[in-house]
């Protein structure tokens, strides 16, 4: 049965598929190629303002804060005004955290720059809410796992090129830290003079998201899965779910590992001798995530015949040991190979655990994907603690922090695939009519 004036869920997703699906890439590439230009930014002001491991990771820890602050207001938005406005919402917002690297930079102000990114990441929380359960609603239910994954890999070709960008842009004119003793105006002017490099990368993303917005607004009409208004307690009960529980506390540490080992990677490969300089270093970043997008393109073919959860499980074990070899091996060669082949193992994680956590929560879907999100906040929390270790016991033992997370990952894949856990019985949900 069909409200009147709807269509059945097949129809918008044929529909919607072929409309909106290259466009919903299109921003899975953009929040990508955003994120990850904060790994190369690391370097940058850790040098600037002379900062200590856990005092640079408080970058990460400021934009995937924006996750838990943002993800249940993002999600009870979403869910009244619809996929795409939210989403030009967010990309309004991302556009705006761009624009505030600018006076950041003219202040020399480490806090300026937290600031900045926490809008920034407030934003794209927003557009990740609502294009995460769009992208697995366009198109046949039983593929969602296969078609996130591949809007996935997209994300993943923008982290890989965005390292490259933010490498020619930031750290091409080479990372200076400050001389002792110098004067307070002398190190201002210092601090401003650095932090210029960040400047002009960060307006031209702001130009390119506001062009995105209005392509959104203009689609606005297309018909879409159908998104049903949550409230909060919505979400008390959604957690009482073990599959969507379980899968969110693997995000927090899947994100998180990711996060914390792409934040350390110029550091680390600079320590093990594998670069000597970190313009270098911050071009390998672009490795780390390029494997990621291979595997993503490969794992969206994999999943269509191999059962997500054991998916998952394989590949959380293969990063575990990369990142155990990454931590007791400090040859240089072997030591980048191994923390740099994670990526190819992190691939299918996060759209594997997203898909299979929503997997039959139905027109309860958006209040999943808020939850989900806000379980990004693994990206603050991770990140600090494994910055707070390698102050404490060297930045190659902290890597023994994603070794743990990669664990329960493992467990939760083999968990589900076993059965012990399961979502709850699919609901076929229905289109809404086209937006105003």
């Amino acid at each position: 049965m069909h409200l009147a004036g709807q269509q059945p869920s097949g129809a918008a997703g044929s529909t919607g598929s072929s409309r909106l699906l290259p466009l919903v890439i299109a921003l899975f590439f953009a929040w990508g190629f955003c994120t990850v230009l904060v790994d190369v930014l690391i370097p940058k002001l850790k040098a600037t303002f002379a900062l200590s491991y856990a005092e640079a990771m408080l970058t990460q820890f400021c934009f995937f804060l924006a996750y838990f602050v943002v993800s249940i207001p993002a999600g009870l938005l979403v869910s009244r005004i619809g996929y795409l406005r939210g989403i030009v919402l967010g990309l309004v917002i991302m556009a705006g955290g761009c624009l505030m690297f600018s006076p950041a930079a003219s202040m020399g102000w480490y806090p300026a720059f937290l600031a900045a990114l926490f809008v920034l990441a407030g934003g794209i929380t927003i557009v990740q809410v609502a294009a995460n359960p769009l992208a697995a609603g366009l198109g046949d239910p039983a593929r969602a796992h296969s078609r996130l994954t591949l809007a996935q890999a997209f994300n993943s070709v923008g982290t890989m090129i965005g390292p490259l960008f933010g490498s020619a842009m930031i750290l091409a004119a080479g990372v200076a830290e400050p001389e002792p003793g110098m004067a307070d105006a002398a190190l201002a002017a210092f601090r401003v003079e650095q932090a210029g490099h960040v400047r002009l990368p960060y307006m031209i993303i702001a130009a390119v998201l506001l062009g995105l917005a209005a392509l959104c607004w203009w689609v606005r009409r297309a018909p879409v899965p159908a998104v049903r208004p949550v409230n909060h307690g919505d979400y008390l009960r959604l957690l009482r779910v073990p599959q969507l529980s379980l899968g969110a506390l693997s995000i927090f540490l899947y994100v998180g590992a990711e996060v914390a080992i792409g934040s350390a990677l110029v550091n680390y490969l600079i320590m093990v001798g594998a670069t000597g300089s970190e313009h270098a270093a911050g071009n390998l970043i672009a490795v780390y995530w390029g494997l990621a997008m291979v595997g993503r393109f490969i794992g969206s073919w994999v999943l269509r015949f191999v059962a997500p959860g054991l998916v998952l499980a394989a590949c959380a074990v293969g990063a575990a040991t990369l990142a155990l070899l990454a931590a007791t091996t400090l040859e240089g060669t072997v030591a980048a190979v191994a923390i740099l082949s994670i990526g190819l193992f992190n691939s299918v994680m996060f759209p594997t655990i997203f898909t299979l956590s929503i997997d039959g929560l139905g027109e309860d879907t958006a209040g999943g994907s808020g939850i989900l999100c806000l379980a990004i906040v693994g990206g603050a929390v991770v990140p600090l603690l494994m910055g707070v270790v390698a102050d404490r016991v060297g930045l190659a033992l902290a890597l023994l922090v994603p070794v743990v997370c990669y664990a329960w990952i493992a467990g939760y894949g083999l968990l589900v695939r076993s059965g012990v856990i399961g979502g709850r019985p699919r609901v076929a949900a229905m289109a809404v009519p086209p937006e105003a």
